[in-house]
This record gives C-alpha cells, structure tokens and sequence, in this order.
C-alpha cells in the first residue's frame, strides 16, 4: 500500500480553506476523513501522555495509521546515547495508539555526525524492549539521517539488519538522502517543493518520486510506502498530497484512503 498523507494536521493557514468552518477540536476528525495516515510530528516536541494517543485512536477510522515523529529528547537531546529509557518511555505513551500505530520516526540532528555504535544500541532497544500492552511487533522504525557521514555502507548494511528504513527524503524537488532500500517497506518525506509557487511540488517532480518508488517497490501490492508531505504553507502539503495519489492510481499502484477536499471558490 503506498500511504499518503502529511506531516502534522493542526495549521492555522489551513483553516480559511481546508477547515472552513470547522471547530479546532475536530480537525483530526476532518483531516481523517480524507486521509488515512498522517505523522505525528509534534510527539517530537513534547512526548504525549499515553491518554493522549489513545485519543487519537479513538478519534480516527478503522483503517487508520498514524507515524509518530520521535520526541526529540531521544534524537537531539540524547543524540541516541543511552536510549534504553527514552526507547521505552516512547513505545509505552504510542501503545496507546494500538494497532493503528504506524511507523516511528527518528530523525537525527543535521549536525551530528555519523555514530554506528548509537544507532546500532537504539535500534537494538527497540527490537529488544518488551512491548506495552496494545502493541504488537514487529515495529517499524524509520531513520533520517541529515549529514552526509551517514550515508556509508555500513550504516546501510546496519539498518537492513534490523529491517529499519532509511528516511528518504527530498527538498526542493531534489533527493537530498540516497535511495537506498533497507527494509521491506519504505518512507519518505517531501519537505520543500520548486514548483512555479512556492513550496508545491510540480508534476515532473511528484512522478520522479513514483518512478523511484516503482523501482524499489513495484506497484506496492506487497510493500508498504509511507509518504508524507511537510511543505504546509498554502496548503500545499494537502494539495500535493492529493496530486500524488491521483497520480500514482493513474499507473495502477495500490493507493490509501485520499479523498480530495471540497475547496472555497476564489
């Protein structure tokens, strides 16, 4: 299934259009309704309680799947140093999403250099942390990277072990990550776009990135990619996400829920 939504759902300049009318308490209601997956970016800022996710699975529809940025304690604070702790402070707050837990992102500082050692523990902690009450493995654990030290063989050979995906990701209708696959699903983030009205993504652009999909994962019938748009301002995130999956149903990929928004006039 290719899963395509965006990154956060709470935008003020979201609302005149997409929102019109529509009080900020149901918003995730709202979104839900045309999107099936969404990524919780601001768990990254200030870690939930567990009550919190539970409400959110409570809130969202049976086919539902939400990503979950990691708290940036784990990533930035700790920069993976003994992670054992915020590992599983993480896994028992998101229990509370269920089975609608999507993938857990953990994106890494753009300063810090490459540490083989930190990443192999993290990831290790994950495997080996006895899962919460509500949860089921296996998890799926996205890594981006942010600095090219990264982006060695070793940390590639690292992440497939643990079946771990290596977060593409793309900025100004660019590849800034390789393309590598690690694992039998994948992830990618459209942070910026180049297209004549800043930040959209043009067409040429959105097809490049399903032609690289297609050849890392086929028409994903079997392979599970998660793609999330981050370029929010203008709505350009929910409107990129939309050309997305109408573009990629025209090749007959798998695609999930996404239903375009009835706009204002004008």
């Amino acid at each position: 299934m290719l899963w395509i939504g965006t990154s956060g759902w709470q935008y003020a300049h979201w609302r005149p259009d997409f929102y019109a009318g529509v009080p900020q308490r149901l918003q995730l209601e709202h979104y839900s309704e045309h999107y099936a997956t969404v990524e919780i970016n601001a768990a990254f800022y200030r870690l939930p309680e567990r009550s919190t996710f539970e409400g959110w699975r409570q809130r969202t529809p049976a086919d539902a799947s939400l990503a979950v940025k990691a708290s940036r304690y784990l990533t930035h604070v700790r920069r993976l140093r003994d992670p054992e702790e915020p590992v599983a402070r993480l896994l028992d707050r998101a229990a509370g999403l269920g089975d609608k837990l999507g993938p857990l992102l953990l994106q890494l500082p753009p300063t810090m250099h490459a540490q083989p050692e930190d990443l192999d523990r993290t990831l290790r902690a994950f495997a080996n942390t006895d899962l919460p009450e509500g949860l089921h493995g296996p998890l799926r654990i996205t890594v981006e990277t942010r600095h090219s030290s990264w982006d060695t063989d070793e940390i590639r050979d690292l992440l497939a072990a643990y079946d771990a995906a290596l977060c593409w990701a793309d900025r100004r209708s660019r590849p800034i990550t390789p393309l590598w696959r690690t694992a039998d699903w994948g992830y990618l983030r459209l942070h910026e776009g180049a297209g004549k009205v800043w930040p959209f993504y043009g067409r040429a652009a959105l097809a490049a990135w399903l032609d690289r999909i297609q050849e890392n994962f086929g028409d994903c019938a079997e392979a599970d990619v998660f793609v999330y748009f981050n370029n929010d301002p203008g709505e350009a995130a929910l409107r990129g996400a939309e050309s997305f999956a109408r573009m990629a149903r025209l090749r007959h990929m798998r695609v999930s829920r996404v239903i375009a928004a009835k706009r204002q006039p004008g």
